[in-house]
């Protein structure tokens, strides 16, 4: 008998071989299954030689459970196991058995083994998977590795006839729903679980669990032979299946431990291994489809920019995974008419379609080859028929045997198009259609434009969809401006919306806003282009279509001039205005613009992006209006509003005064009333004081901070004596702090006083806010005041995102329209200490920082500077301030 350094050598080589074949093995998924069941075998004879070591009894069984039970072992997954013993015998009362039992499991981790073990009698296991269902879900597929060949068969007998299979089927499909919730209900997570998520391998393996527990078969081949799943279905199952198992081997193998996630640190890599390169320039990457699909592209004429190697290895992932999720359902609703055949009656529609049981039955198995019309009509019944919730598994089955018939003359087919746009106008049920047309591929099919974004995703680290899951979030969040249910989360677009004639004119541009996205070029343009064929194409009315086609080129604009001009500039909102034409048009773009920005990513919106928006659209609508911009009637407007608030606070008669006659207009453009009194009440007496002449000192430094108005962190307002590095050293503060910088607006006071008022936020607001408004108070004076040199910024480390898609680091510097001042445009990745950074290049070259707005768009920072100083006056000066600030970027 070989001792345990022997049988651990021999064990580490004979995995180390059979890991060496899964790196080598291309991109081809042939033989995976091979090797993961050798694996598992190479467990089963390593576990064998160390149970006859220990001499137990011949009454004892060991049995492999979970994946380790189905035959198969991931590289770095445990090898789970139960020792089971007879009803009477306890190890607790059992000294010897116990001792025994250690030391086996002491020598399989001595020899490598990561096992999980637990001990039980046959009663214990029965007992346990009938109050647990994951307990009762890994002895369902237990498998005798050594040991006593009758206790093993007596407790086959007792956990089967313990068996429920309906109630373990709803327990299973209630796990699953749990799971992929968890997960977004979405296979286009960016870092998926090729396990867990919707798509990944435990979709397939529920299907075999409940299966397996209703006795309908323990393969996918005997699922087929039972007609549950067609051979087809069996035959795509297995290519997928194949593929996610290989991910997942080479996930472990290049992590060197059990994990299952394509994060982007490993998508690379493990794209690599697959054979992806980085195409050439034009290459057609998505005409190489995934096994078993059908190009997602026209073909190989078409062109598109070069993509990443790991771009390729998620798009293959992803078709796989919407695959798998089709079949699942599919195939779970089959078990289900299996388990209760008598429980769903069949109620006529029409003479195409039954309800049954809340879903749309087909008629015929062949419904949709010989009435192809029948197809997206479907989807109408879906939305118009009440109390349908979805399709059964009879015409999901219709719809997923039958994407060859959606070809170029069904889209063009008259009556098609009309039944699409009707889909489309339909009051009611346009989220969930559409997504159900997106999951059973009825979508892309129709709309090759959109087959092409199917499952692309978007390297811009702020998406965290690929752009179809987010063109549909976006319709969804349109679709909830209309809902009365939705509009206490945002009443001012529910609003609007509750006044807008036309809802599916902003469905049809939520729709087509991006699906350009990818091609190279203006995606904006592009995409204007596509959808001025497609409402061509679909009769739509003459000025509905300018509309549509108006939003998707104009899907931009909004939101980059709310978060990146001085909307204090009456130019700048005349510009707009006369960019967007008229108020319909305004409305419209406000609508998808909001929902746009709220799709991209749950970290993205915050309420200061909504109130510029708002702003924007309130001060444009006020120009289309007809009311030329007038900066001086606003300017006494705001006044009197902010002297009726002041009254509200009994300031003092004129107190207001001294300040006032120190600020300029700017000031008054770039503030509202509300903010203008704040200021006066907490700056009035000290600036008067300061105005007479025995009065005592002011201090150096007055900063009041307060929870911002717009409902998320503080209002920091800071006066101080002006000087060079100021905004330099408030940056640092806040940095330190924590504390993001949203907005500033910086002035200086005909007296030498800076006037800067700051929104920042942060990850934690305590609920006793009131400490954090004193630390910060206390800690922007203090740094303000603090002599000497500007302390080095810090370098925080950049997120795992950054490193594996890093942003190109950008500078322009350009002056405004009336060339006065400069406009300082930066992005780049986001980190900590990178505003800091570039506030310390803006100090040491002396110039004067007038309006500052910084766009965190996930872990990309777009920031703009309104800027001057006589050192811009210089070519060769503005050089070398570009060139320090790239430096900044990229250290």
């Amino acid at each position: 008998m070989p001792d345990l350094q022997t049988l651990r050598d021999d064990y580490r080589l004979q995995k180390a071989a059979l890991f060496q074949s899964v790196r080598t093995s291309g991109a081809s998924t042939r033989g995976i299954h091979s090797v993961l069941h050798k694996l598992a075998r190479q467990a089963d004879a390593l576990l064998q030689a160390l149970w006859q070591m220990a001499a137990f009894s011949d009454q004892l069984a060991l049995v492999a459970v979970g994946g380790y039970g189905r035959g198969e072992l991931f590289p770095y997954s445990d090898v789970d196991v139960v020792l089971l013993l007879p009803d009477d015998l306890n190890p607790d009362d059992n000294a010897p058995l116990k001792r025994q039992i250690e030391a086996f499991i002491g020598s399989c981790w001595d020899t490598g083994l990561e096992i999980g073990s637990s001990v039980r009698t046959v009663s214990d296991c029965v007992a346990e998977a009938a109050k647990d269902v994951t307990v009762q879900t890994s002895l369902l597929e237990s498998r005798l590795v050594t040991g006593s060949k009758t206790l093993f068969a007596e407790f086959g007998r007792r956990f089967d006839a313990a068996m429920d299979p309906a109630a373990f089927f709803v327990a299973k499909t209630l796990e699953l729903r749990q799971r992929h919730t968890k997960f977004e209900n979405t296979p286009y997570a960016l870092e998926p679980n090729c396990k867990e998520s919707p798509g990944g391998l435990r979709d397939l393996q529920v299907i075999l669990w409940v299966a397996r527990a209703a006795g309908l078969g323990k393969s996918w081949d005997e699922l087929a032979r039972g007609g549950l799943a067609t051979a087809f279905e069996a035959r795509q199952i297995k290519r997928n299946e194949a593929l996610l198992c290989l991910i997942r081997a080479r996930l472990h193998l290049l992590a060197h431990r059990r994990e299952d996630r394509l994060v982007f640190d490993l998508q690379t890599a493990v794209a690599e291994s697959f054979g992806y390169g980085t195409p050439t320039l034009g290459t057609d990457v998505s005409s190489l489809p995934p096994e078993g699909a059908v190009s997602p592209r026209g073909g190989p004429s078409a062109k598109r920019p070069v993509v990443r190697s790991s771009e390729s290895l998620m798009r293959r992932y992803y078709w796989a995974a919407k695959a798998v999720t089709q079949l699942n359902q599919i195939l779970l609703l089959n078990i289900e008419e299996r388990l209760s055949p008598s429980a769903h009656e069949l109620h006529p529609i029409n003479e195409r379609f039954f309800e049954k049981a809340g879903m749309i039955e087909v008629a015929s198995d062949d419904l949709y080859e010989k009435q192809p019309h029948a197809i997206l009509e479907t989807f109408l019944l879906y939305e118009t028929t009440v109390g349908v919730k979805g399709l059964s598994a009879r015409t999901l089955r219709a719809l997923y045997n039958v994407r060859g018939v959606m070809d170029g003359q069904f889209r063009r087919d008259p009556v098609n198009r009309e039944t699409f746009k009707r889909i489309l106008q339909q009051p009611e049920g346009i989220t969930h259609a559409m997504r159900l047309m997106n999951q059973t591929s009825v979508l892309g099919r129709y709309l090759w434009v959109f087959r092409r974004i199917v499952g692309q995703m978007q390297h811009d680290l702020f998406h965290v969809y690929t752009v179809d899951q987010h063109i549909l979030m976006v319709l969804r969040n349109v679709r909830r401006f209309f809902i009365a249910e939705h509009a206490h989360e945002y009443p001012f677009c529910s609003q609007l919306a509750a006044g807008w004639d036309k809802p599916w004119i902003l469905y049809t541009a939520a729709l087509f806003h991006d699906i350009a996205k990818g091609r190279g070029g203006d995606h904006s343009e592009l995409g204007a282009s596509e959808v001025r064929r497609f409402c061509r194409q679909h009769d739509i009315a003459r000025e509905d279509a300018r509309l549509i086609e108006f939003l998707v080129r104009e899907h931009l604009s909004m939101s980059r001039i709310a978060q990146k001009q001085d909307l204090g500039d009456p130019d700048v909102i005349a510009a707009f205005a006369k960019r967007v034409g008229n108020e319909r048009y305004l409305t419209a773009l406000y609508l998808l613009t909001v929902a746009d920005i709220r799709g991209t990513s749950p970290k993205v919106w915050n309420a200061w992006k909504g109130k510029l928006l708002e702003d924007l659209y309130r001060l444009a609508l006020r120009v289309l209006g007809g009311r030329a911009p007038d900066p001086g009637a606003d300017i006494e407007a705001r006044k009197r509003e902010a002297l009726v608030l002041l009254a509200l606070h009994a300031e003092p008669f004129e107190a207001y005064k001294a300040l006032w006659d120190t600020l300029d207009v700017g000031y008054f453009m770039r503030h509202d009333a509300a903010d203008i009194a704040w200021h006066a009440r907490q700056l009035s007496r000290h600036v008067a004081r300061q105005a007479g002449a025995a009065a005592p000192a002011m201090p150096k430094a007055i900063v009041r901070a307060r929870l911002s108005p717009v409902g998320e962190g503080l209002q920091v307002l800071v006066y101080t004596p002006d000087k060079p590095d100021l905004f330099a050293r408030i940056c640092g503060y806040f940095d330190q702090a924590s504390l993001s910088i949203l907005d500033a607006k910086v002035h200086t006071t005909s007296n030498g006083f800076a006037l800067d008022t700051f929104q920042v936020v942060t990850s934690f607001l305590p609920e006793h806010y009131r400490e954090l408004v004193s630390m910060v108070e206390a800690g922007v004076a203090h740094a303000i005041e603090q002599p000497g040199e500007l302390p080095a910024p810090s370098r925080g480390r950049v997120s795992r995102r950054v490193r594996s898609f890093p942003v190109t680091p950008r500078v322009e510097l350009a002056p405004d329209e009336k060339a006065q001042r400069w406009l300082l445009s930066i992005s780049a990745s986001d980190r900590v200490g990178l505003l800091y950074s570039v506030a310390r290049v803006l100090a040491r070259h002396k110039l004067n920082l007038q309006l500052a707005k910084v766009t965190t768009l996930g872990e990309r920072v777009e920031d703009t500077f309104l800027i001057d100083g006589p050192e811009l006056q210089h070519n060769r000066a503005q050089i070398e301030i570009e060139t320090e600030l790239l430096e900044t970027l990229n250290a």
